[in-house]
């Protein structure tokens, strides 16, 4: 209950989300640095000439960051498949001795 409750006040400061005065929708940062959100929308299709701004930022703006997620699942499922064949093999290997 008081977990509710804490972030039930935390949410209440938030800012309407379609509130055209909202940080996130505000062309420079409180720092006096362009917003990487609006860069990206603006210059999406400019910067790769691909009408999928979501792949042109997986693919193109982050792309180091998506190849090491890309990396870390194939690892991950490499091993369940060593794993997994592994047992099946451990368990052909004893129905053979019976």
């Amino acid at each position: 209950m008081a977990f509710t409750t804490v972030l039930l006040f935390a949410a209440s400061d938030l800012p309407y989300r379609g509130d055209p005065d909202n940080q996130m929708n505000q062309e420079v940062s409180l720092t006096g640095t362009e917003v990487p959100g609006n860069y990206y929308i603006q210059e999406a299709y400019n910067d790769a000439h691909t009408p999928n701004i979501v792949t042109v930022i997986l693919g193109d703006y982050r792309s180091i960051d998506t190849l090491g997620e890309q990396i870390v699942i194939f690892t991950a499922g490499l091993i369940t498949f060593l794993l997994l064949r592994n047992r099946k093999e451990e368990a052909e290997g004893e129905n053979d001795d019976e």
